[in-house]
């Protein structure tokens, strides 16, 4: 019985465990599309009736799915604390923590439902791929976060001892001007800060120029990653 609900509930090519997966998939986004639909305004207590409805049926079935899910897992303590294990639980468990809890924190629990749409990436192989491709460039993911993080302070040292005495209400200290590196180095600039001597207008373009190398890189290793992560037997297959 174990092989059999095993076969059915984890990804095979099996046309049962394609039906539940499929069936899993349509569930996640017929929840995620009710979650929506219950923040308009003034909806028709009938409508609240069914969306509720929905709800409940969708957490009967997410729950039923965790619990098979650790049944047939060959290590259950892994499983639990898994990525996938994680998300699972993060699925079901506002609903349940709603009982007994006060009205005013339900809009808190509301927001943690977002997390079954994660669920949709166990059953898609694209965003498997990419979960590889994360994985196999952590190392350099990491390492890019680390420079970007220091040329953002930098940024905000440098552009505070160009602007601080011209500008003091929006470059007043250092923690004030990494808002500016921040929204220069990822090139968004939304404007509101900007520089107004000359100083700071020639150091805001060099960290402009920086700050589209900033973009790009992280798009090479995430492609560099997700060409090598590809499994010529997945390739084959499609």
């Amino acid at each position: 019985m174990k092989q059999y609900i095993k076969s059915i509930v984890e990804i095979n090519n099996n046309r049962k465990s394609r039906c539940f997966a499929f069936f899993i998939q349509a569930l996640i986004l017929i929840s995620i599309v009710t979650f929506s639909v219950e923040t308009i305004p003034n909806l028709e207590p009938k409508t609240k009736l069914i969306l509720r409805a929905i709800e409940w049926f969708s957490v009967v079935v997410f729950t039923i799915e965790y619990f098979l899910r650790i049944y047939v897992a060959d290590n259950k303590r892994k499983f639990i604390f898994s990525f996938f294990g994680v998300i699972d639980l993060l699925a079901i468990l506002p609903f349940y923590l709603s009982f007994g809890v006060d009205l005013r924190s339900l809009r808190t629990l509301r927001f943690l439902r977002l997390f079954r749409i994660l669920k949709l990436v166990r059953y898609n192989r694209a965003l498997n791929h990419f979960t590889r491709a994360i994985k196999s460039a952590k190392e350099e993911i990491l390492l890019f976060i680390f420079i970007t993080l220091i040329l953002i302070y930098f940024s905000a040292v440098g552009i505070y001892y160009f602007e601080s005495e011209a500008q003091p209400e929006h470059f007043a200290s250092i923690f004030d001007s990494l808002w500016w590196a921040i929204i220069t180095l990822t090139t968004v600039g939304y404007g509101d800060v900007y520089p107004i001597t000359v100083g700071g207008k020639v150091f805001t373009f060099f960290i402009l120029m920086i700050g589209l190398g900033i973009v790009a890189i992280p798009t090479g290793i995430i492609s560099s990653a997700l060409t090598k992560s590809v499994d010529p037997h997945d390739e084959e297959e499609v």
